[in-house]
């Protein structure tokens, strides 16, 4: 199975070692689920994860951000994005996720901010489901019997 991740939910996997955005993450590193990457994706990510006040919230080092990063572009399934189309959401910025569920064949975009994307929004995103942690997991699960 492979998803898209938003920016927040790496943030709270590395925030928090309880919860539904670690285990996403645990699930990642056990190669259960695949996650999507692309260029803009991942320097979202990389621009989040370096900031001084993230680094102070989640009690991790630059190093320990480079891991991630590290470990993100490793298992990453990297996913051009060869067309101009935007989804033109409210956030410009969450358009990027998008476009790479689109892109990448994820069946789930994960978020924290489903709102974000459904708000205002005159696409019919039916190629992929928009979830936050906790209903992934329950979904994830019940299809896997664990």
């Amino acid at each position: 199975m492979k998803v898209t991740l938003d920016t927040n939910i790496i943030y709270q996997a590395l925030d928090s070692s309880v919860g539904a955005s670690h285990a996403i993450l645990q699930m990642i590193r056990a190669g259960e689920v695949q996650v999507a990457i692309s260029v803009p994706v991942f320097e979202e990510y990389r621009d989040v994860l370096y900031r001084p006040k993230t680094i102070k919230e989640t009690g991790r080092s630059r190093e320990d951000m480079e891991k991630v990063l590290d470990f993100i572009a490793l298992v990453g399934v990297a996913t051009p994005i060869d067309y101009l189309w935007r989804p033109n959401l409210r956030d410009d910025a969450d358009n990027m996720f998008v476009e790479l569920a689109l892109a990448s064949g994820s069946e789930y975009l994960i978020t924290r901010n489903v709102r974000d994307y459904t708000i205002d929004n005159e696409l019919i995103l039916d190629s992929f489901t928009i979830a936050i942690p906790s209903d992934f997991l329950k979904i994830w699960r019940r299809r896997h019997g664990k």
